[in-house]
């Protein structure tokens, strides 16, 4: 199993992902999802739209969900072992399949970031909240990759793409307005989402809090010759970056508990 370090390389990577996710992005929007939007007789173009908005989410969610899983089942992290995130740090190399899956998640997220700052989106009602949520995750995506903590990425991705991938689905039938299919999948995303978004986030929030302890005693130096940065003031800075992340899910599950409220 041949293992991959990190170079000045993988910003190529990033690039080139940054624009074929525009391209992917493109064809389902206008080619896949337009006439798919217009044979269940959506009309305005604002709905439209936002039809194919979230069939990109859709796709891309459910392919990078199955395939974040598939890398973590070969992980001793499997299925959130979050001592493991510690314990054989620093992951500094990577088999192939991580170092695919990390850098291009990396550039997704760069190039959502790219279509919320150049308006190629019709602006949410929570735009601020969504553009501090692109960031932060940019920035954990980022740090925990150049850091070598990339085993507790792999978790926290698993557990953003598994409930967004629900969502999209949800919102699609919304849109196409299959009332009873979209009232089963939507209360099966939010058990879901409870599971994934504040279940296992708050599991791995524990984590940092009373596990970071288990670093090698030789992995708690900033050093980049030798891979490891666990300092004592990382681990906070980690939990700070994912409760901000938690604190924004939590206004979102606030907002999705109160239309299942109205809509029982």
């Amino acid at each position: 199993d041949p293992r991959y370090a990190k170079s000045y390389h993988d910003l190529i990577f990033l690039a080139y992902h940054i624009v074929f996710f525009s391209c992917v992005r493109q064809f389902i929007t206008i080619n896949l999802s337009r006439p798919i939007a217009k044979y269940f007789g959506l009309k305005r173009e604002s709905k439209i739209d936002r039809f194919g908005e979230q069939m990109y989410a859709l796709v891309y969610f459910m392919v990078l969900g199955v395939y974040g899983y598939s890398v973590m089942t070969r992980l001793p992290t499997y299925w959130y072992r979050t001592q493991y995130f510690w314990i054989d740090y620093p992951h500094w190399d990577m088999n192939q399949d991580m170092k695919r899956y990390y850098l291009m998640q990396f550039s997704y997220w760069c190039q959502q970031l790219l279509v919320l700052l150049l308006g190629l989106e019709k602006p949410r009602k929570d735009y601020s909240k969504l553009v501090a949520h692109h960031i932060i995750t940019l920035w954990l995506v980022g740090g925990s990759y150049v850091l070598n903590c990339t085993y507790m990425g792999n978790a926290v991705f698993i557990s953003m793409d598994i409930p967004d991938t629900l969502f999209a689905f949800s919102k699609l039938l919304n849109y196409i307005q299959w009332e009873r299919a979209k009232m089963v999948s939507f209360v099966t995303f939010i058990a879901v989402w409870t599971y994934f978004r504040h279940y296992l986030n708050i599991v791995m929030l524990w984590s940092v809090l009373f596990e970071s302890h288990l670093v090698p005693d030789f992995a708690k130096q900033w050093s980049s010759s030798q891979g490891v940065y666990m300092v004592f003031w990382l681990p906070p800075v980690i939990f700070a970056s994912m409760f901000f992340l938690q604190c924004l899910n939590l206004y979102w599950y606030y907002l999705m508990l109160r239309i299942l409220i109205r809509s029982v």
